[in-house]
């Protein structure tokens, strides 16, 4: 073999190469891409991902602020129990006394 087929063939078998090369990146690019709706679409979703989130924590925010409301609201409502059941406790107290009262009166007639 001569030096100028040798050159041809070193020639030939390189651009073979080349173009195996170039496929194998076009058909894996292709394979891969996305396609621009795709991306229109990933965005949207995060968008609305980004919208939920932040829903979230504002729901979070309002459940909280109820929970105080009706912790207070609980804990007036147990004063104000514990202060009606200290009134029936004296009333009751009052009317035993006032019965023995009637009824020592009644007996000294």
């Amino acid at each position: 073999m001569s030096g100028n087929e040798f050159i041809a063939v070193t020639a030939v078998i390189l651009f073979m190469a080349f173009l195996v090369g170039w496929f194998t990146r076009w058909l894996v690019t292709r394979l891969t891409q996305s396609t621009l709706s795709e991306i229109h679409e990933v965005d949207t979703l995060v968008e609305a991902l980004h919208e939920a989130e932040l829903e979230r924590d504002n729901v979070q925010e309002l459940l909280r602020r109820r929970e105080e409301e009706h912790k207070n609201e609980l804990n007036q409502v147990l004063a104000e129990l514990s202060t009606t059941m200290d009134g029936l406790r004296d009333s009751r107290r009052e009317a035993e006394e006032l019965r023995a009262y009637i009824e020592r009166a009644d007996d000294q007639s």
